[in-house]
């Protein structure tokens, strides 16, 4: 079981990407699925993430008013509406998913919470 994150690429600023995260390969239940992303030569960094039951959604203040966590229930599929972008946001985005209950424990915020994780996608904002 895989997720595959995709949408990413070029952008200027101020402008906007959709990216999404399926599942391939067997459904499977989970109670979190979240996006992160790491800029060159920076550390990982939570986005936002959304809670699959109930859809509540959490994010990082530098993004909120600006990105969009949602998800389909019947795609298995979870998406990030970016807008307004800024050359900051450029980094590569990855998708995860808790199926352990994990960010339950943790929180939605922190890597530990989720098991399984997209391979990312490139999303590069210009001046």
């Amino acid at each position: 079981v895989q997720l595959q994150a995709s949408g990413g690429g070029l952008v200027q600023a101020g402008g906007s990407l959709r990216l999404s995260c399926a599942v391939s390969g067997r459904p499977f239940g989970s109670y979190a699925w979240g996006w992160f992303r790491q800029a060159p030569g920076k550390d990982s960094e939570f986005v936002g993430s959304i809670r699959w039951r109930n859809g509540i959604t959490y994010y990082n203040d530098i993004v909120k008013g600006r990105f969009t966590v949602s998800r389909d229930n019947a795609k298995n599929t979870m998406y990030l509406e970016m807008n307004s972008l800024k050359p900051k946001d450029t980094a590569v985005y990855y998708c995860a998913a808790d199926t352990r209950r994990r960010t339950v424990e943790v929180g939605p915020r922190l890597r530990d919470g989720y098991d399984i994780w997209g391979q990312g996608t490139l999303v590069t904002v210009s001046s």
